[in-house]
This record gives C-alpha cells, sequence and structure tokens, in this order.
C-alpha cells in the first residue's frame, strides 16, 4: 500500500486544529445559507409538522456550542441536568421568544462561533478532557476530550444545518445545494 502523504508528518498538531475551524466554519455557513434573506417572521414559521423553524435552529446550535465549550474550560458542572427546568430550557432553545430577532440570533452565533474558533486554536492540549456529568445519555464515569467536543460540535451542526436545509426548502423552495 502507498502512503500518497509520505512526505507530510504522520501528525501535526497545527493542522489539525486548522481542519477542525475549516470543518466548523464550512457546516456554520451551510446553517447561516439556510436564513439568508429571510425575514424574522419567515425564519419563526414552522415549515413541517415539528416544532422546528429556521430561527430556532440557529438559536439551538449556538446555545449548544456555546454550553460544550463552557464545559471544555469549566468541566460538568456548567452542563444543565435532566430535571423538568433543564428540559424546559432545552426545549425553550429551539425556539424564537418574544423581543428575539433573526439578526440578534445570527450576531450571537458568529460571537459563539468565534470564541470556539479560538479555543481550538489555543487550548493547549486537544487532549485535555472532563468528565461527563451523569446522564442517561452518557456512559457511566465517561470523560470527553475537548477534540472530541470539537467533533461533537461539527456533527451537531452539520445535522442541523440538513434540517434546517429541509426547512428551507418547504418554505420556498431555496436549498442549500442542488
Amino acid at each position: 500500500m502507498t502512503n500518497i502523504d509520505a512526505d507530510r508528518p504522520s501528525h501535526d498538531p497545527g493542522q489539525e486544529r486548522a481542519d477542525l475551524v475549516e470543518t466548523l466554519r464550512a457546516h456554520r455557513a451551510f446553517l447561516r445559507h439556510t436564513v439568508g434573506g429571510l425575514d424574522d417572521e419567515q425564519a419563526t414559521r414552522r415549515t413541517t409538522i415539528s416544532e422546528l423553524c429556521l430561527g430556532g435552529l440557529i438559536k439551538h446550535v449556538s446555545h449548544v456550542e456555546a454550553n460544550w465549550v463552557r464545559f471544555i474550560l469549566e468541566g460538568p458542572n456548567v452542563m444543565a441536568g435532566f430535571d423538568e427546568a433543564a428540559m424546559a430550557a432545552h426545549a425553550a432553545s429551539f425556539r424564537v421568544l418574544e423581543g428575539e430577532t433573526l439578526a440578534g440570533l445570527l450576531a450571537d452565533y458568529e460571537a459563539v462561533a468565534a470564541r470556539t474558533d479560538e479555543l481550538v486554536m489555543t487550548l493547549p492540549s486537544l487532549d485535555a478532557s472532563q468528565p461527563l456529568p451523569e446522564a442517561p445519555w452518557f456512559p457511566p464515569n465517561a470523560r470527553r476530550t475537548a477534540r472530541r467536543v470539537f467533533m461533537h460540535i461539527v456533527a451537531e451542526t452539520a445535522q442541523h444545518a440538513g434540517h434546517a436545509d429541509i426547512l428551507r426548502e418547504a418554505l420556498d423552495g431555496q436549498k442549500t445545494m442542488g
């Protein structure tokens, strides 16, 4: 088997960080593209049987990314539990509330993204880890490295960008790709 990257070092931490940031930025751009040209009413319109709306997806992804960054920096205590109040707050993260605007949600998302990108590039080690909080969806005594958290943020963003693409297509036929 021939190694096509024979001239490259086997592990370049700077390249790994640049790759993470580039991938995050690409998926964020797909997500932001889905709300391009919309007004606040359109961004809150439900276009499928679900309760999802485009503005709510922007808000949720921003909220989740910010919380995972706080987890990397501060540990499991910043993660909400799974009591009734925490579950209500999670559900509210998908909704555009009175007084919130698409422009404001996008500005918040930009600030969260800038903080995440900076952390990816400056964290002393992507191997730094924190214990996960106790929750039914996490294995007992599990830990997450910063690297794995950043990959989770990529996956979360990509998944919701796909959801947003479906919502936008149902709204006015616009597609991110195709």
